[in-house]
């Protein structure tokens, strides 16, 4: 206490002299509790403290004086230091103004001083604490997590037979809540004899903070037959459980139920039931709630953002999002995931930067939507780029990250820059092993693939089913057949995991680019469950690569019974009757396709120069260089031909002339950024394409002479794996794809 000067002073803002205090103890201490309350600074608060220590005369209101001068430094100090040592110093402390201080600090911004007023209370001789101690000092534990120190006043309370009291048990639900111990707080909810609104929500918040969201709908239910009626606080919570757990049906009753009773919807319930409705993919209902509100906050906001972004909607959620005037964090991040997951990786950049422009500082999961956005581009400057960004701002140590690199690398087509990730990293789970092995798998480097596989396993890391994806991927796309069989035998015998649909799916492509398409067939038709749209397609694919005419139709048509808008099994069986010269089937399928509005996917190319993403369409006359990049065509063609190239027309599936044909096949997407990248690259550097369809033969053939004529490296990513054309002519598929 040394620290308060013993002058006197004025004890209201408003007056200049100390004769304003008048000379009677009821007087004086009138003025003193009014100048307590009225003070605004703390400097003020202890001058008007060293008053009360110089009024000896005050002695049975200075109890009520002190306290009052600890509730309004309370106020005014955020550290409450000097709240603290005013109270340890009352000389004559009473229970009633000791639980005073701790419904104050249990309602503050460090609960946990409510923890030393309580030892102070325990300490004190002659001080007990009463019913009305217990549920603020819960509450102060509840916000402080202090786990130990609630189960400790948990037994004081028992001994002292305070625990039967119901406001008491509330605090005791509330602290056991909010410490993770759900099973400890339902066993001290259901002993109670009275459980007010108050106590369900409690209990229902309870179970939405652990997850389980399952057990909150039950509670709602015990609830309802309890006849203890919901308010609006009790019903955001169940409506936002059912969006969590993507239970629309549920979400459904309980909006019927709110109709049914005319419960007024809050701002806050409209808003709870508006973000259930898109997290359950029902964006109409939530689109029309959306319309209705008012007032629509950056929450309600966010969710529909998220929900039209997983639809593939980006349009509409670039809508919402724009509209926004203030957006956070998540707001940014759910906008950024949604291009990525949309295949508008440019975009999702584009948006990253405008954040950094606005000074808002991504959290780990929108680095992890970013990563995501640039490994689906393919452009390596920019990986390179944000791998710079990523340990520049302290995300580089995250194991989810690292994971997340390894695969943009890859994707990048720098199997290299993958690798040295991998190997920096100070800790590898079976993600990280996977992530590396599905790089080797998509590079065509199957004994890398197969040697990190069972080099995990030396290591004690349990591979999954993810990890057994990879790796039958990687001896599909290299045609081991043995090996193959082998490891998914071992998936079912030695790791005791049940083969799912992919892995079949992996052993069908396996056997059906190594030619053994009845052998694929079989195990089809040998499989636990029915064959998905993925298996038929594989199939369909095998047999439209090996000419199997019969047997590709019969897949096409089995994928198109799972499946009846698959594009990509329309266009195969329009390819096999082209092959066939089928026109007349071709002319069927191509106007069914127009009748049901299904048009094929359009080949695309990009290729990254000088940090600047160019794509390419078939035929493309777009670009601003358009002109100079068919000359340059024109010039390569020429320079080949001079080697022994000839297009080649059988990927032409049309009825067309022979020449115009080779018109066509010249005219291909990829044929053109390569072009644009022989123009304008540093002479000798590696160009990088990245398609999304197959790469077709004659361009694969188009490419290792290019690759040996100009002495270029060349990778080409296409939709299921990388092509690396070095500078003799070879291609690391060795013609296998």
């Amino acid at each position: 206490m040394s620290t308060l000067g013993l002058t006197t002073l004025a004890l209201s803002p408003h007056s200049n002299t100390p004769n304003t205090i008048t000379t009677t103890t009821t007087t004086t201490t009138t003025n003193l509790f009014n100048a307590l309350t009225s003070c605004t600074t703390l400097t003020h608060l202890k001058q008007v403290h060293a008053q009360i220590l110089r009024r000896s005369n005050l002695d049975i209101a200075s109890n009520s004086l002190l306290l009052q001068l600890v509730l309004s430094s309370c106020a005014l100090s955020q550290s409450l230091d000097y709240a603290l040592s005013v109270f340890h110093h009352i000389p004559r402390l009473n229970t009633h103004l000791s639980n005073k201080f701790l419904r104050e600090l249990s309602r503050g911004a460090k609960p946990e001083k409510a923890l030393l007023v309580y030892e102070r209370m325990r300490r004190k001789e002659g001080l007990g604490v009463d019913r009305f101690t217990f549920p603020p000092l819960l509450k102060a534990v509840s916000k402080a997590s202090a786990l130990a120190e609630g189960m400790e006043i948990h037994g004081l309370a028992a001994k002292l037979g305070f625990d039967s009291d119901p406001f008491v048990q509330t605090g005791l639900v509330r602290m056991y809540a909010a410490c993770g111990r759900i099973l400890e707080a339902r066993l001290v909810f259901d002993k109670m004899s009275h459980r007010d609104v108050v106590t369900w929500s409690i209990m229902i918040d309870g179970y939405c903070q652990t997850g389980l969201f399952d057990d909150v709908m039950q509670l709602f239910e015990e609830m309802k037959a309890s006849d203890v009626e919901p308010d609006e606080i009790v019903l955001s919570k169940i409506v936002s459980a059912c969006g969590h757990a993507r239970n629309l049906r549920y979400g459904k009753a309980i909006h019927e139920f709110i109709t049914k009773n005319n419960i007024v919807v809050d701002p806050h319930l409209q808003s709870a039931l508006v973000t259930m409705y898109a997290s359950c993919g029902s964006i109409d209902f939530a689109q029309e709630l959306f319309n209705k509100m008012s007032t629509k906050n950056l929450i309600v906001s966010t969710a529909m953002v998220f929900a039209y972004s997983k639809l593939g909607k980006v349009e509409d959620a670039r809508m919402i999002f724009n509209q926004l005037v203030k957006k956070d964090l998540v707001c940014w991040s759910a906008m950024i995931s949604g291009y990525a997951e949309s295949d508008r990786p440019q975009e999702s950049l584009k948006l990253f930067n405008e954040m950094q422009v606005l000074g808002i500082n991504p959290d780990q999961v929108t680095m992890l939507s970013v990563i995501s956005a640039c490994a689906h581009l393919g452009a390596l400057d920019q990986a390179k780029w944000i791998h710079l960004y990523v340990d520049k701002n302290g995300f580089g140590g995250a194991l989810p990250i690292n994971n997340a690199l390894i695969d943009m690398y890859a994707k990048c087509g720098c199997l290299e820059r993958a690798r040295q990730v991998f190997e920096k990293m100070p800790r590898k789970d079976v993600i990280s092993w996977t992530s590396m092995i599905s790089a080797f798998a998509m590079h065509g480097n199957a004994n890398d693939a197969l040697s990190f596989f069972y080099q995990m396993q030396d290591e004690k890391i349990e591979p999954n089913g993810v990890t057994f994806v990879g790796v039958l991927y990687a001896c599909s796309h290299a045609g081991l057949v043995e090996e193959g069989h082998r490891i998914f035998s071992s998936m079912i015998n030695e790791h005791n995991i049940t083969p799912k649909q992919e892995h079949y799916g992996c052993m069908v492509d396996l056997l059906g680019r190594a030619n053994l398409l009845r052998e694929a067939l079989e195990l089809i038709e040998t499989m636990p469950f029915a064959p998905n749209v993925v298996i038929w397609g594989s199939l369909m694919a095998a047999c439209r690569i090996h000419g199997e005419t019969e047997l590709g139709e019969f897949a096409a048509k089995r994928l198109l019974e799972l499946e009846p808008d698959h594009d990509g099994a329309h266009v195969v069986l329009s390819n096999i009757y082209a092959k066939e010269r089928r026109w007349d089937d071709v002319g069927v399928v191509r106007k069914l396709m127009k009748h049901r509005g299904i048009s094929k996917e359009r080949g695309h190319s990009r290729i990254e120069l000088n940090n600047e993403v160019h794509e390419f369409l078939m035929a493309d006359r777009y670009h601003k260089q358009a002109d100079q990049i068919y000359e340059k065509l024109d010039e390569v063609v020429n320079e080949l031909k001079l080697v022994g190239y000839a297009p080649k027309t059988s990927s032409v599936l049309v009825d067309l002339e022979e020449e115009e044909k080779k018109e066509v096949v010249l005219l291909h997407s990829e044929k053109l950024a390569l072009c644009y990248g022989l123009m304008s690259s540093t002479e000798g550097s590696c160009i990088r394409i990245v398609k999304n369809l197959r790469i077709c033969e004659d361009c694969h053939t188009f490419m290792k002479l290019v690759s040996k004529v100009y002495e270029r490296e060349i990778v080409v990513r296409d939709r299921t794996r990388f092509h690396h054309y070095n500078k003799n002519g070879v291609c690391s598929c060795k013609d296998y794809w």
